[in-house]
Parts: C-alpha cells; sequence; structure tokens
C-alpha cells in the first residue's frame, strides 16, 4: 500500500468530501486522524475504516481555533511520530445561486475570510512540524471558479483564489525544508503546485 506508515490528519471530515478522501487514504494504508467541529461527524467515518480493516482515530478539533489546532497536531506527533500529511477540507459557509449584486456583503465575505483563515492556522502549523522533520505534503482543494469569472457562486471563487495564493506562497517558503504544498482544483482536475496530483509514494 502506497501510503503505508504515513500519518494523515484530515479537517472537515463528516459524510460528504472529507470522509470520502479520509477512507482513500486509509485504504492506501495511511493512519488517518479525523477531525471535526462535532466528534460525531468524524467518529462515525473513524468506525467505518476501522471496521473495514483500517486505523483510524476521531478527535473533536475546531479548525478555526488556532490553539485547537497546534495542540491536536502536537498531541498527534507525540503519539505517531511523525505528520506527513495535512488536508484541509472544511465547509466554509459559501452561498452560491444568488447575484453578487443582490449579495449582502456579509455572505460574499464569509467564505473568504473563513477559508483563508483556516488554511493558514492548519497548513502554517502543519508546516511548522514537517520543516523539522523535512518531509510532509500539505493538501489544499479548490475548484474551477478559482481560475475563471463564474456566475452565482457568490465569495466561493474569491476564496478559492485566495486558498491558491496562500499555498503558492507557502510553497516557495516550505519547498527549501522538503516540505510539498499541493493545491488541487477540482473541475478540470487541474494540479497548481506540487509534483503530480496522481497518488503516489510519500518520501
Amino acid at each position: 500500500m502506497i501510503l503505508q506508515n504515513k500519518n494523515a490528519v484530515f479537517y472537515g471530515v463528516g459524510e460528504s468530501l472529507g470522509g470520502a478522501v479520509a477512507r482513500a487514504f486509509a485504504e492506501a494504508g495511511a493512519k488517518v486522524f479525523l477531525t471535526a467541529r462535532r466528534l460525531a461527524n468524524a467518529q462515525r467515518v473513524a468506525d467505518e475504516i476501522r471496521a473495514a480493516g483500517g486505523q483510524a482515530e476521531a478527535h473533536e478539533v475546531d479548525a478555526l481555533d488556532e490553539q485547537a489546532v497546534d495542540l491536536h497536531l502536537d498531541r498527534v506527533v507525540k503519539a505517531a511520530g511523525t505528520l506527513d500529511v495535512s488536508f484541509n477540507l472544511i465547509n466554509i459557509g459559501d452561498r452560491q445561486g444568488t447575484p453578487l449584486v443582490d449579495m449582502s456583503a456579509e455572505d460574499f465575505v464569509r467564505p473568504v475570510r473563513t477559508a483563508a483563515l483556516t488554511q493558514f492556522l492548519t497548513a502554517t502549523a502543519a508546516g511548522r512540524i514537517m520543516a523539522r522533520q523535512r518531509s510532509g505534503v500539505v493538501l489544499s482543494l479548490t475548484a474551477t471558479p478559482a481560475g475563471i469569472g463564474y456566475p452565482m457562486v457568490g465569495g466561493f471563487g474569491p476564496a478559492c483564489c485566495a486558498v491558491e495564493a496562500f499555498s503558492t506562497s507557502l510553497a516557495a517558503e516550505l519547498g527549501p525544508h522538503g516540505v510539498r504544498v499541493v493545491n488541487i482544483r477540482s473541475g478540470g482536475g487541474h494540479l497548481i503546485h506540487g509534483p503530480s496530483a496522481r497518488p503516489q509514494r510519500l518520501k
């Protein structure tokens, strides 16, 4: 299994995308540490992974709380030894289907603020640990509106742009320390940073 003996932390795990990606990592051999603001959401996925023979732990973590993020990662590293992957997939509270000219400022700004803050907190916390290890991968996910004008998506497009710009800057800083920062833009399967979007053995 290509992720054997790797430790991956996921933020925003539930029955949607976060849970699906975590299951795939576990199937590939990783030990996955699943977090959510409500423990029950992550616990269900962790139970399913363990029932299928995988390794998983569930923890309650608010990915918008700097202290909670740092404390959780410290505990993971003390227990597991390394942090090999960090992937933040929390819900950013975007409102879609409303024209920008009819949208409130709060509805527009909320996903941009949430995405920028949570990615900064979780990615930099992971980056500090990975830089000391001289290895690791920080993952993020955006979508088509990051690259083209896309109607009726509210603040989601600008939020994606913010995540991609942040990933670019973080990659430039962490790359010399042996850490990869990879952003995947869905829709076109487009890789923004990093050597490959395909599953690979993490070194």
